[in-house]
């Protein structure tokens, strides 16, 4: 399987890595913890929206 055939997302997600990855060691940890910060919130905060949807569908 080629590196080709991977989607590449169209987020910003690619050139914010790329960019962490051309910093110091030092800020690079930095940078790689807030993006995981920022990453969680955006799931946990799908994952509640996702459970009220069902709440309120099931609802009906």
């Amino acid at each position: 399987m080629s590196d080709e055939t991977t989607p590449t997302p169209t987020d910003g997600l690619w050139s914010r890595l790329r960019l962490i990855e051309g910093q110091p060691l030092a800020s690079r940890a930095d940078a790689y913890s807030t993006l995981h910060d920022e990453l969680f919130r955006r799931l946990e905060s799908g994952t509640r929206a996702d459970s009220r949807e069902k709440t309120s569908s099931g609802d009906q």
